[in-house]
């Protein structure tokens, strides 16, 4: 059965149903009330400091999760349509662009060092876990947990 996860509140969960009854629309979470939880291939367990980020196909935020204001000082307000990348400040270990990565090729991309520098905030070494949606809407779900 697949496993969900949920970026507002970090609940996780098992279903048969990747949609909310007999409706086409996403699966909410149960927990917190979010609009919509994220597939996972395997269950996942974030760290307790784990901040969650969604992003839509081409790589912006559409959402700050669990965690973002602790990790970056941002909230929904000030990251939405823009790019992750940019606004987040991450540098990954040889240049890579792992969010691209996983766009491109809808794949997970789990525990890629960066360094996280939001809004020229002071760096943050942690880890990236990036998982693409399954879904025909794309983008995906960036979790960074502080090293």
């Amino acid at each position: 059965m697949p496993n969900f996860i949920c970026p507002s509140c970090g609940d996780r969960s098992v279903s048969q149903d990747r949609t909310a009854g007999f409706q086409s629309r996403a699966r909410g979470c149960k927990k917190c009330g979010f609009g919509f939880v994220f597939e996972l291939l395997d269950d996942y367990y974030p760290a307790p400091n784990a901040a969650f980020f969604l992003c839509d196909q081409q790589g912006r935020l559409i959402g700050a999760g669990r965690g973002a204001r602790e990790l970056t000082g941002l909230g929904d307000l000030d990251v939405i349509g823009r790019p992750a990348g940019d606004v987040l400040g991450l540098e990954f270990e040889s240049g890579s662009d792992h969010i691209a990565t996983a766009l491109e090729w809808g794949v997970r991309v789990l525990d890629k060092p960066v360094v996280v520098n939001a809004e020229g905030d002071r760096p943050e070494p942690a880890v990236a876990d990036i998982f693409p949606a399954y879904d025909d809407d794309g983008g995906l779900l960036l979790v960074l947990t502080p090293r």
